[in-house]
């Protein structure tokens, strides 16, 4: 159950990752590849949407980066809801990390070329980019603008859901809940989970809940 008790203060960020993609299936490097959702994805974004239809949850704004995944993910999630009027707004800014050259490998592939220690340091590590792609410090760098400029102001004026990606929404977690680079590392976001933020009038996170 996600937070059976809805508090009356209406200026909650609920945070969903989108469902199973073809390329998760597969187990390889996704980032900005385009690739869809498969059965799995479409029923866990729906599995989603019904769990915060069960608390009545009504969104003023909603957000998706501009990948297919998080697109379709975030209609089903409102399809659920019973608000398919409300189309989301799609930023770049909200797009997955860029994996660079990892981008279509599988591990074992991305293992023998670079060495598997290498390349987990290049997945969890903070500041740490595999060749031509970006770090979680980069990816921090575009997420964090785009909340304060768009999202937290959307926030203040309602509930607002943001559908996203794994590396993407770290990003954002990490700065919503102050985490170290440390800490960040081991920080998991499953398809599909939920993570809602309730948000005081001067903007500071007042509670956060997990759904998965």
């Amino acid at each position: 159950m996600i937070h059976d008790c809805k508090a009356p203060v209406t200026r909650h960020l609920v945070l969903v990752r989108h469902g199973q993609s073809v390329a998760n299936r597969s187990g390889l490097f996704t980032g900005l590849l385009d690739s869809p959702l498969t059965e799995q994805g479409r029923r866990e974004a729906e599995a989603a949407g019904r769990r915060l239809a069960e608390c009545n949850w009504r969104f003023s704004a909603a957000f998706t980066s501009t990948l297919t995944r998080a697109v379709v993910s975030g209609r089903l999630i409102l399809d659920a809801l019973g608000q398919p009027g409300l189309v989301p707004q799609s930023f770049a800014a909200l797009d997955e990390r860029d994996y660079g050259d990892l981008s279509g490998l599988d591990k074992i592939a991305a293992d023998a070329r670079w060495g598997a220690e290498r390349i987990e340091t290049w997945r969890r590590s903070y500041a740490e980019a595999p060749p031509n792609g970006e770090s979680l410090r980069d990816t921090v760098s575009r997420i964090v603008p785009c909340y304060l400029r768009t999202i937290q102001p959307a926030v203040m004026g309602g509930d607002v859901l943001v559908v996203a990606h794994g590396n993407c929404l770290r990003a954002l977690v990490m700065a919503l809940e102050d985490l170290s680079p440390a800490e960040v590392e081991h920080l998991e976001l499953a398809t599909g989970s939920v993570r809602i933020y309730e948000l005081a009038a001067d903007t500071t996170i007042k509670a956060h809940w997990i759904d998965g």
